[in-house]
């Protein structure tokens, strides 16, 4: 162990040592450590003091009483027994159920909305007419809005409370919103009733989609952060890929079950959501932000599969408390956002949302929401044959979220973003073309284009909305920025589900084209403003805009142009451009995999190290 990990005892230093001897208050330990990066004095004074008959200061955290916790709602350091490898393993599992839910209801209403049963018990979505179709698409978009309010709030919230309580909450309210959609009977204001639980469910819904990105990115080994971001992503296609099956076989049913089953399986994951969680850890980034000090590192240590007082949990921690220290101190305002200089944030900001805003307006959802609508009014096929085809649609969604998982290290993001764009604008075009004639026959090449459509949203604009955002963002805006990329989403979603069934039943054709034509407007944002991010550390993605503004260049010539930079090479950079005051503070809190070694040699063995 180098000799700066131990506490220097020369009279009135400040510095802590990395084991601190006979403190038994978990609460003392937190309080030392958090304020002795200030060199208080009076810090100093009362470990000199309480140990002034020691000459060996080599005590350990004593934290014996956060251990054994399985499950619980209150305290943040459950781990249901399991540490290391097992313990991500079950952490990633539950984050994939929370994004499987957000799936599983796209696919839910496509084929609710031509139930029998269900047109009968809301008669106002019955038929063709351009009151039916803005009715249904309320009914189908209310669930967007309450998403867009939930996503607001957690993220507003979810720093002063924690990860974990807004995934508790989330999962509460999506369940109490299901058991509000299920009930609504005839007779008895169904339609607003139903659309109250849609609204109730999507606020439950938005607290999950807006903190399980970020509560795994915390919890996730830093080389699997983007494929588990991916994995996420992937699973919103096997959550649709079961709704889809679901009301196919439903369909064979009598009575109102064909449409209550499927909307009351929500339940099940909400409750899986909601039981696993309680047994699951805060995580540790938030810990060390509120000054729990030793809740993080028996976190850090379970989840690593490490003791707690082992170097490399001592060293992440004191890393994570320095960037903690550095940035969440400053209050972010509008104006340093828009006047960012060489950091350029609004810049950075508005290139992260605008993915999930094309995602939206290349028709991803208009396809999704209403395939099995499509299919039967738009093309013309029999009931049974749409929800066959829509089945057949969400296997090849889910089928073609695998090449994903190879792709996007490496082929890389651009290259993805492209063959997005491109290919989802022909299939489209494929689709518009074929319903021009307004016969059978052709109608069957309209379907053919939105197969090939959803099979290229799958494995490109599908997962890249998600994974880009925290990449392009610097640390100093990544909270704010993903807030701001998130919402995006959901407000896009919201229209562009509103306004499909009512624009498909206007035009026809039109819809497609329309939906062609954004794809293929899509290509030149990509070309001149998304540089390449896979590879590089995140600090390197700060040096490339910092790069571009003082050169007065292209970011993405600078991207292609820079190679990649190891540890002292960004550190160079950095100083050129001026950015060390935050290069040190980002790279310390953003590569968690501090290896115990780099970081104790980055270190220096000063008076101001608290280990």
């Amino acid at each position: 162990m180098p000799d700066y990990i131990k506490r220097d005892t020369r009279p009135n230093d400040t510095t802590l040592q990395k084991k601190i001897v006979g403190e038994k208050d978990p609460k003392k330990i937190d309080s030392t450590i958090m304020n002795s990066s200030s060199g208080s004095e009076s810090t100093s004074t009362n470990i000199e003091s309480s140990h002034s008959d020691s000459s060996s200061l080599d005590i350990s955290l004593e934290i014996t009483e956060l251990q054994d916790v399985k499950c619980s709602l209150k305290d943040r350091h459950c781990c249901w027994g399991l540490e290391g490898r097992k313990l991500r393993v079950l952490i990633t599992f539950i984050c994939v159920v929370g994004f499987s839910l957000f799936g599983y209801d796209q696919g839910l209403m496509s084929g609710i909305l031509s139930n029998a049963d269900y047109m009968n018990t809301f008669p106002a979505v019955k038929g063709t007419s351009r009151h039916a179709t803005v009715i249904q698409g309320t009914v189908t978009s209310c669930y967007e809005l309450g998403c867009f309010f939930g996503a607001l709030t957690a993220l507003w919230a979810g720093e002063k409370h924690g990860r974990r309580p807004m995934m508790l909450f989330g999962a509460f309210v999506l369940t109490i919103g299901t058991f509000i959609t299920i009930f609504p009977f005839k007779g008895h204001w169904p339609l607003g009733h139903f659309i109250i639980g849609r609204v109730v469910t999507g606020v439950g819904n938005g607290f999950n989609t807006a903190t399980i990105p970020m509560y795994q990115s915390e919890l996730s080994r830093p080389e699997m952060r983007g494929r588990l971001v991916n994995l996420e992503g992937s699973f919103v296609a096997v959550g649709t890929f079961l709704a889809y099956w679901i009301d196919f076989g439903l369909s064979y049913a009598s009575g109102s079950v064909s449409w209550r089953l499927p909307i009351s399986i929500q339940i099940i994951f909400s409750a899986t959501l909601l039981v696993g969680i309680m047994g699951l850890p805060e995580s540790p980034r938030w810990l060390v932000s509120k000054g729990k000090i030793s809740e993080a590192c028996y976190v850090l240590g379970k989840n690593k599969g490490l003791p707690y007082d082992d170097d490399e949990i001592i060293a992440e921690i004191t890393a994570v408390r320095d960037a903690v220290n550095k940035f969440d101190s400053k209050q972010l305002t509008l104006e340093e956002i828009w006047n960012s200089g060489k950091h350029q944030y609004f810049k950075r900001m508005v290139v992260g949302a605008s993915g999930q805003f094309f995602q939206q307006f290349t028709g991803c959802n208009a396809a999704i929401y209403y395939s099995t609508i499509l299919f039967e009014n738009t093309i013309g096929l029999s009931r049974r044959m749409s929800l066959t085809l829509g089945g057949i649609f969400s296997t090849v969604y889910a089928l073609f979220t695998i090449p994903s998982f190879f792709m996007v290290d490496k082929l890389g993001r651009r290259p993805l973003f492209f063959i997005g764009a491109i290919g989802q604008g022909v299939s489209f075009i494929i689709a518009f073309a074929c319903l021009i004639p307004d016969t059978e026959e052709s109608a069957k090449g309209a379907a053919f284009g939105l197969f090939l459509f959803i099979a290229f949203f799958a494995f490109t604009l599908l997962p890249l909305p998600w994974v880009y955002p925290p990449e392009i963002n610097s640390l100093r805006t990544r909270t704010f920025a993903t807030s701001v990329s998130t919402c995006t989403n959901w407000l896009c979603n919201f229209a562009v589900v509103m306004f499909t069934p009512i624009f498909i039943n206007q035009t026809k054709w039109g819809c497609y084209l329309f939906f062609a034509l954004v794809n293929f407007s899509y290509v030149p944002f990509i070309y001149f403003f998304y540089p390449e991010t896979a590879g590089r550390a995140l600090e390197e993605i700060d040096i490339i805009y910092a790069k571009a503004y003082v050169e007065h260049r292209s970011v993405v010539s600078v991207a292609s142009s820079m190679p990649k930079l190891n540890f002292q090479e960004m550190e160079q950079e950095s100083k050129k451009l001026h950015l060390n005051g935050d290069f040190k503070g980002e790279t310390e809190f953003t590569e968690v995999n501090l290896r115990k070694t780099s970081l104790l040699e980055k270190r220096q063995p000063t008076s101001e190290n608290i280990v």
